[in-house]
């Protein structure tokens, strides 16, 4: 028997009204986009505070870097700049004394044509390449006295060396364009640097910037512990170090070897008190780019003056002054000796002693004493010892 129970239209309920699926599609898009104004909102592009703390800084240390690449540059375009200068004066005077040789030259010509050789064509002489050639050309060269063939000599002698001194301004003034470029380069990298790093500074917020000065705080206090410790351990080897020599002191088994380290060791202490001593009036001046003081400084802008207070002249940028003495280990660090930061060798300071340095830290801050491990016990590369 068929059945007389009518098919149940399709849709579903909502609250005990039948709905069509159209509808039902309708309710569930506005029920989706309920729960999505009620949800915590997407989160946006800004970056976290720790992220920008780690931007920022990257950014210092490319900047360092970049003042770097613009010491070097600047250093190189005025060595290349006075050497331009140099050999263009030397051209100029060269160039003079040929001018007034050859015109003695052409005077003889002029004279030998007048004794009967052949007619002289004085624009000729004058743009030929060599007065030789010209002498030759005209047969003059067979009619010349020994002094006149050793004049003519003399200047062909003396156009060959004028000829190889322009060739050599020339390529020198390629330089010096490279070298300007390169500076220009490194010169905008800075500033554009500096000025990202200003910019993620600007957008936080009062209460991120107090968190970020919290942030910085506790660096500095952990700084300051390992520096403790690295103190205790060098007063340590050093108070073990005497004993031992006291005790080859009273044995009588000491050597001239060790006599000889001991008048290096105060020869050195000597030059270091005078480096520590310019270091220390710096103390409060600003960090400036590119600066080699007295009223501001860069890192290696610093400490170059500051060695050279000692009489001891180091390079200008952080990757020459690496190089400019002797590595240590950074246990044996003594007060005078360089301390070189990051893979690249970006930043130096000058080592006090007890875990400590002097340092033009970066853009906007000043020369002061912080711990050696102001950035991580990883971000120190080298110890050198310049003298």
């Amino acid at each position: 028997m068929a059945s007389h129970r009518k098919s149940r239209p399709s849709g579903s309920r909502v609250a005990g009204i039948r709905t069509p699926a159209l509808a039902t599609a309708a309710l569930t898009s506005v029920a989706l986009l309920s729960q999505s104004a009620n949800a915590a909102p997407a989160a946006d592009d800004k970056p976290s505070l720790e992220e920008v703390e780690k931007k920022v800084g990257d950014l210092y240390r490319q900047a360092e870097s970049a003042t770097e690449k613009y010491n070097s540059a600047k250093e190189k375009t005025t060595k290349q700049r006075k050497r331009v200068d140099t050999l263009l004066d030397d051209v100029a005077q060269r160039t003079q004394k040929l001018n007034e040789a050859r015109e003695e030259l052409g005077s003889f010509a002029s004279a030998q044509y007048r004794t009967g050789a052949s007619a002289p064509d004085t624009a000729t002489f004058l743009l030929a390449d060599t007065p030789q050639d010209y002498f030759d050309q005209t047969q003059l060269m067979s009619r010349m006295t020994g002094r006149q063939k050793e004049a003519v000599d003399d200047f062909v002698t003396q156009q060959s060396a004028t000829m190889e001194k322009r060739r050599e301004a020339t390529a020198s003034l390629e330089t010096l364009t490279e070298s300007q470029g390169d500076l220009k380069t490194a010169k905008t990298t800075v500033q554009q640097k500096l000025a990202d790093a200003r910019e993620l500074l600007s957008k936080l917020t009062a209460e991120e910037k107090a968190r970020l000065a919290q942030i910085e705080r506790q660096k500095q206090q952990e700084a300051e512990r390992k520096a403790a410790e690295l103190a205790r351990q060098q007063a340590a080897a050093e108070a073990a170090a005497q004993e031992a020599a006291q005790q080859q002191q009273e044995s009588g088994t000491g050597t001239s070897e060790s006599s000889d380290t001991s008048v290096a060791d105060s020869s050195y202490a000597a030059k270091a008190e005078k480096v520590l001593a310019f270091a220390r009036s710096t103390i409060g001046k600003p960090y400036v780019w590119g600066a080699t003081g007295p009223g501001s400084y860069d890192c290696s802008g610093l400490t170059q003056a500051a060695w050279n207070a000692a009489g001891i002249s180091l390079p200008r940028t952080t990757w020459d002054q690496v190089n400019a003495g002797t590595t240590v280990s950074l246990s044996a660090a003594q007060p005078g000796d360089l301390v070189f930061f990051y893979d690249d060798i970006s930043h130096v300071g000058i080592y006090i002693g007890n875990g400590m340095m002097i340092h033009a830290p970066k853009p906007g801050a000043y020369v002061r004493e912080e711990s050696i491990y102001y950035d991580g016990e990883s971000s120190i590369h080298s110890v050198v010892r310049p003298a």
